[in-house]
């Protein structure tokens, strides 16, 4: 019975994984821009050493290279303003802004990969905007501001999530992904340098953090992704992006356990907050029939 559902085990516990990366922004005592610029290095060189074992040095080339490299500075600022989200305020509303992805890939899509429109998934996306204004319309000053960052948070992964769907149709997924944390590394390095911050002071931290950092680096980030990679080819897409829809849920349980959020968190977090689960649970129980229907209709034309 394991090895059948072996591949559905695995799934649920990178997402669980995933959901632990907001708690990490609270575990993890250096702020924003230190968590990433640790997070691209730890998992650009993990993913590096095992595609030099697996002999999987394929890398995008001409305009790819490009596109690739852009991407990578958006990946970085869609890190950096996360975690800027959830240390001003509480790893929940972190995610929970993150959730409003849903909204901008349903025009990125038509513009990045060439789609139907769909007016669906557009109102299903304004919900989740009306769960955020439940989740935050009584907040104030540093709160107020880590909506603001967090939603700029989803602007970024919509658009990484999109470009990445078309740009590994034309390369290597492996090589795209070292490309864009090496890129984001590189451009956070730079950063460091012009602020004069260069120096080995970087590297000032617990042991806690230390151990955080690899976590986060290694199993959250490298190893998820390439676990991931196997799992779309067991399980199918579908089932990968409607479970990866529990990481709100994840995060939310875990900041009520490790954190004790609940206690600074208001009723009408909880109102906004179901409201929005329920919206991207909805949206992927609309794309299954929706895909089912296609399928039909293909296997009817032949």
């Amino acid at each position: 019975m394991f090895q059948q559902y072996r591949y559905h085990f695995l799934l649920h516990l990178i997402i669980f994984m995933w959901g632990f990366t907001g708690i990490l922004g609270k575990l993890i005592h250096l702020d924003a821009l230190l968590i990433v610029w640790h997070r691209l290095w730890i998992a650009a060189l993990a993913l590096a050493v095992y595609m030099f074992f697996a002999k999987k040095m394929i890398f995008p080339k001409g305009k790819t290279l490009f596109w690739a490299v852009m991407v990578g500075l958006v990946v970085a600022l869609h890190w950096l303003t996360f975690y800027t989200s959830i240390q001003l305020s509480t790893a929940s509303l972190g995610i929970l802004c993150l959730s409003t992805t849903t909204l901008h890939v349903t025009w990125l899509e038509p513009l990045i990969m060439h789609k139907r429109f769909s007016w669906i998934e557009f109102s299903m996306g304004l919900l989740v905007i009306g769960g955020i204004y439940f989740v935050a319309h009584d907040f104030k000053g540093e709160e107020l501001k880590a909506v603001l960052i967090g939603l700029v948070s989803a602007l970024c992964a919509g658009v990484f999530s999109v470009a990445n769907g078309k740009l590994a149709q034309q390369t290597d997924t492996p090589g795209l992904s070292l490309t864009e944390l090496t890129t984001g590394f590189i451009a956070l390095s730079i950063f460091f340098m012009s602020q004069g911050k260069w120096s080995m002071d970087l590297f000032e931290m617990t042991a806690s953090d230390f151990y955080w950092l690899l976590f986060l680096g290694i199993l959250c980030t490298s190893f998820a992704f390439l676990a991931t990679i196997d799992i779309v080819k067991r399980l199918g897409a579908f089932s990968v992006s409607l479970s990866i829809n529990l990481e709100p849920i994840y995060t939310i349980l875990l900041a009520i356990v490790l954190l004790k959020e609940h206690k600074l968190l208001q009723t009408s977090f909880y109102w906004g907050a179901a409201m929005i689960l329920l919206v991207v649970l909805a949206n992927g129980i609309w794309k299954h029939k929706q895909r089912k229907i296609a399928n039909t209709n293909y296997g009817n034309a032949i």
